[in-house]
């Protein structure tokens, strides 16, 4: 399954942040957790509506995003 069939951005939920479907969890908020060191069961247990999957295609999404990143590097003078 793709992330994008778990994913979703809509103007009308979080000002159209990317979202988890069916929610209102915000791949960023998924990104965030794991960034500060909670686990997987940590986050499943205290979003219930989550599932494995949800969390792994919000990574996905967040690589596919930073993989597109154009870097202008800056000349050192």
């Amino acid at each position: 399954m793709s992330f994008l069939e778990r994913i979703v951005l809509n103007p009308e939920i979080l000002d159209g942040k990317p979202v988890v479907r069916g929610s209102r969890i915000a791949v960023e908020l998924v990104v965030g957790l794991l960034a500060q060191g909670w686990s997987e069961t940590d986050i499943l247990e205290n979003y219930r509506g989550l599932q494995r999957e949800d969390i792994q295609a919000c990574l996905e999404y967040a690589f596919e995003i930073l993989k597109s990143e154009k870097v202008y590097p800056q000349m050192v003078r």
